[in-house]
């Protein structure tokens, strides 16, 4: 895939040399019958075989791939900092998640504090720069100051005890560990020290890239104009469901990996089929201005939870930007104790309304939104409005409405609170022994409730 070049603004231009073809085929709606094998009747924009041509000559072409193509993103953003650098060691933030390659799970705390695999040796977990619920907090004096003051006395002790700082990495936005958009000045001064100590940065936008954020095309820009990694990463939206990543990164840095005697290949790096499901996806983006969408929808949504915040005692907070939303739950608003059991309740009953949500963060109490670029004001007003039901409903089962109000249900509304408490607390039950084989990304595969589930619909 191509790297891809941004302004300020965070408007995509594509990179020199690179000249967009012809739209492709069309969505299946739009096809005219017997088009398929006739070639006859085809909508306009549609490729015909016998009028293809090529845009470069082979030689052109292999040129343009052998300067743009590469492919498994942080799996190769770790070697290619490991070479350049001639160290080993990575410093991750805590609960991150990177990856499912072996490599990657080694420096993803997600994943290897919940099994059976030990922290290694050349890894170093950093806390997690969260000002809500973490160290530093937003009645902290400076809190970007303060967390990267923890990644220089891990560099410190690594260098003290022989070890080398090859890279530090993270999500531009922390998305596993609960929604976390880390203090403004935190990245500079950890690039600082990374730096320092003969290190790079690498930004993880798997997640959080191609224009989630709204204002910057890459989430990483938000950090400002003084701070630039030195590789980035990406993928999933980058090809809206099909298979495909990519690793961007200085040409010092390229360089000094290819010049390495190891040759890299794998047997699906830079296919053509990839390529173009790549430019199609940012055609998308572009002509259907959805970097803009996500600002305006983001922002209207946020206003939405907002209101819900102020008006539901389980909200704790509410933060995010663009289409990266995350809504805190909690039991007590001073000490933030985080609500698990009602999270989890909340996902089954937001799903039974069509709403597909799931909870993630150190306690699985943060509701993750992050819709397609797509989502519309309808999408957001109807997702609260469900929302705002089952909040409703959960929080005068558990006691947190007065009375009052209680009392002013109907026999019918009665009944509801009861099965919701009844339903909350066997969720906590469940919960807390913690049995990972019926767990699944934060929701219970329980055969019986989905087997009733099912039926419901």
């Amino acid at each position: 895939m191509p790297p891809v070049t941004s302004d300020a603004q965070g408007k995509r231009t594509p990179p020199r040399g690179i000249t967009r073809g012809k739209p492709g085929p069309p969505r299946q709606s739009q096809a005219r019958e017997g088009g398929a094998q006739t070639g006859q009747g085809r909508p306009p924009g549609a490729w015909h075989p016998a009028t293809m041509c090529e845009l470069y000559s082979k030689q052109d072409t292999l040129a343009l791939r052998g300067k743009h193509i590469g492919s498994e993103a942080n799996d190769l953003a770790l070697r290619l900092a490991q070479q350049f650098t001639g160290h080993q060691d990575v410093i991750t933030l805590d609960h991150a998640y990177h990856g499912h390659l072996s490599s990657l799970i080694e420096i993803s705390p997600y994943k290897f504090l919940k099994g059976k695999d030990v922290k290694k040796e050349f890894v170093h977990v950093a806390p997690t720069p969260d000002t809500y619920r973490g160290k530093y907090r937003e009645d902290h004096e400076d809190p970007a100051r303060a967390y990267a003051d923890e990644v220089k006395k891990i560099i410190e002790d690594a260098q003290s005890s022989g070890r080398m700082i090859a890279a530090f990495i993270a999500e531009s936005m922390q998305s596993c560990g609960g929604q976390i958009i880390p203090p403004a000045g935190y990245f500079q001064k950890v690039a600082e020290y990374v730096h320092g100590a003969g290190g790079v940065f690498i930004a993880d936008e798997v997640q959080v890239g191609f224009g989630r954020v709204g204002k910057h095309f890459w989430s990483f820009q938000m950090h400002g104009e003084d701070f630039a990694p030195d590789i980035v990463t990406m993928g999933k939206s980058m090809g809206n469901g099909h298979p495909v990543a990519c690793v961007v990164t200085t040409k010092e840095i390229a360089e000094a990996f290819s010049s390495s005697g190891m040759e890299y290949f794998n047997t699906y790096a830079g296919n053509p089929v990839s390529c173009a499901v790549g430019l199609a996806v940012l055609d998308v983006i572009e002509n259907e201005d959805l970097q803009e969408n996500a600002t305006r929808v983001g922002n209207f949504l946020t206003e939405l939870l907002k209101k819900q915040k102020a008006k539901h005692t389980l909200i704790g907070d509410i933060r995010g930007i663009g289409l990266f939303i995350g809504i805190d739950l909690v039991k007590d608003h001073q000490k933030r104790t985080p609500a698990t059991a009602e999270a989890q309740h909340i996902i089954y009953k937001m799903k039974e309304k069509r709403v597909l949500l799931s909870a993630d963060g150190p306690h699985r109490n943060v509701l993750k939104i992050k819709p397609p670029m797509c989502f519309t004001e309808e999408d957001a007003k109807f997702m609260v409005h469900q929302l705002d039901g089952i909040l409703t409903v959960l929080e005068e089962a558990t006691g947190t409405k007065t009375e009052s109000v209680t009392s002013e249900n109907t026999p019918c509304e009665t009944k509801m609170l009861k099965e919701a408490h009844v339903e909350l607390l066997r969720d906590s039950t469940t919960n807390s022994k913690e049995n990972p084989s019926r767990k699944r990304n934060g929701m219970y595969t329980d055969t019986h409730s989905l087997l009733s589930k099912r039926l419901k619909t």
